[in-house]
C-alpha cells in the first residue's frame, strides 16, 4: 500500500493524508522537526524561505512566458509577457539578495496583515450575519498580528539584519 492515500474532506476541500499510520507519524515528526529547528534557527530558516519565494517566482515568471502562446489577442500576450517578466525580476532579485528581500518580504507581510485585519473589521461593521462576532475577532487578531510585524525595535528581525549587514561590510 505503499504510495496511497486516503482522500478526507474539510470544509468541502479535499485534504490528502498518508494512508499508513507509520507515515503518517514519520510525517508528523518530520513536520515537528522542521518548526523546531525554525525557531531554534530563525535566521537560517527566513533565508531558506526567502529563497523558495524566490525560485517560485523565477518558476512563475518563465510559466508566464511560456504561456504566451496561449492566448489569441495582442493584449492578453502583452499582459502575460508583463507579468511574467516582473515575476523573473522580482525572483531573480530575491535569489541574489536574499538577506535584503527578507526585510521587503516581512514588510510586505506585515502590511497585507494589517491590511487584511482593517478590512475584516470594515466586513465586520457592515455584516449582520451570525458569525459577525468570529469575522470581528479575526480582524482584530489579524490587525494587531500585522502591526506587530511592523514595529521596529531592537529585537525585530529587521534590525538583526541591517546589524548582519553592517559587520558583513566592515568585514
Amino acid at each position: 500500500m505503499a504510495g496511497q492515500h486516503v482522500v478526507l474532506t474539510f470544509a468541502s476541500a479535499p485534504v490528502s493524508v498518508p494512508a499508513s499510520p507509520q507515515l503518517r507519524w514519520i510525517t508528523a515528526i518530520a513536520l515537528f522537526a522542521a518548526a523546531g529547528l525554525s525557531i531554534a534557527l530563525p535566521f537560517a530558516s527566513a533565508t531558506l524561505l526567502t529563497i523558495a519565494v524566490g525560485a517560485a517566482a523565477v518558476i512563475a515568471g518563465v510559466s508566464q512566458v511560456l504561456r504566451l502562446t496561449g492566448e489569441s489577442d495582442v493584449k492578453g500576450k502583452l499582459f502575460r509577457l508583463l507579468s511574467g517578466l516582473l515575476y523573473l525580476g522580482g525572483g531573480i532579485w530575491v535569489l541574489a539578495f536574499p538577506i535584503e528581500s527578507e526585510v521587503s518580504l516581512t514588510l510586505f507581510v506585515g502590511f497585507l496583515l494589517a491590511f487584511e485585519g482593517v478590512m475584516e473589521l470594515a466586513a465586520a461593521a457592515t455584516s449582520n450575519t451570525p458569525a459577525r462576532g468570529l469575522v470581528l475577532l479575526d480582524g482584530i487578531v489579524t490587525a494587531v498580528l500585522g502591526g506587530s510585524v511592523l514595529m521596529v525595535d531592537p529585537q525585530s528581525p529587521a534590525s538583526l539584519l541591517a546589524a548582519l549587514k553592517r559587520l558583513q561590510e566592515k568585514g
